[in-house]
């Protein structure tokens, strides 16, 4: 095969990698993707899907975080109470495509039987990144930071994640990657438990 045969059979593909490239380094390409995962949340094709089996762990209540005000939270003092947790960051896309349907699912479960730890784990300048995302998005669930090591269970490969805890300390749902959790299925779900 000569080059100029190779050249020739190279050009289209060029064209689609630069393309990709100049979407990717200009911040668009994550652009259409959050676009693309708010018009798939609408539809209810990423509604959460809460199953009735126990995946029977045990939760590690043996961890402490800090609220967005600085303050140290025993997690052992939620233990009897249903926990909703959501491992999130600032930068994460698909976090912040699901953030508006978690603020509905709080707005409508009764917060003396459930509990709601979004846990964001940015890493450089978090508090100042969180506080004022969440400001801005007029979210008022509650958020917390590591304070030190997470537990195992917690230590996730990729974001968003979401646990629920029931009230006898077991982790009954998990789901990694974006999801709706804000309709009547999973409030149901979570005020049954």
């Amino acid at each position: 095969m000569t080059f100029k045969r190779i050249l020739q059979l190279a050009r289209p593909w060029a064209f689609y990698i630069g393309l990709f490239l100049i979407l990717r380094y200009t911040g668009v390409i994550s652009a259409v993707s959050s676009v693309t995962q708010q018009a798939l949340m609408k539809t209810g094709a990423m509604d959460a899907e809460p199953s009735d089996a126990t995946l029977d762990k045990k939760f590690n209540y043996n961890f402490a975080l800090r609220d967005i005000n600085g303050n140290t939270v025993d997690i052992q003092s939620l233990k009897g109470k249903t926990i909703f947790i959501n491992v999130w960051a600032t930068w994460c896309g698909p976090c912040r495509v699901e953030m508006p349907s978690i603020q509905s699912l709080y707005d409508k479960v009764d917060h003396e039987k459930i509990a709601f730890i979004m846990l964001a784990i940015d890493q450089k300048d978090a508090h100042r990144k969180v506080t004022s995302y969440i400001g801005d998005k007029g979210f008022t669930f509650p958020v917390y930071f590591p304070d030190k090591t997470l537990p195992e269970q917690l230590q996730v490969r990729s974001i968003p994640a979401t646990f629920v805890i029931n009230r006898e300390g077991k982790i009954v749902f998990r789901e990694m990657g974006a999801a709706n959790y804000g309709t009547e299925e999973f409030r149901s779900f979570l005020m049954n438990l």
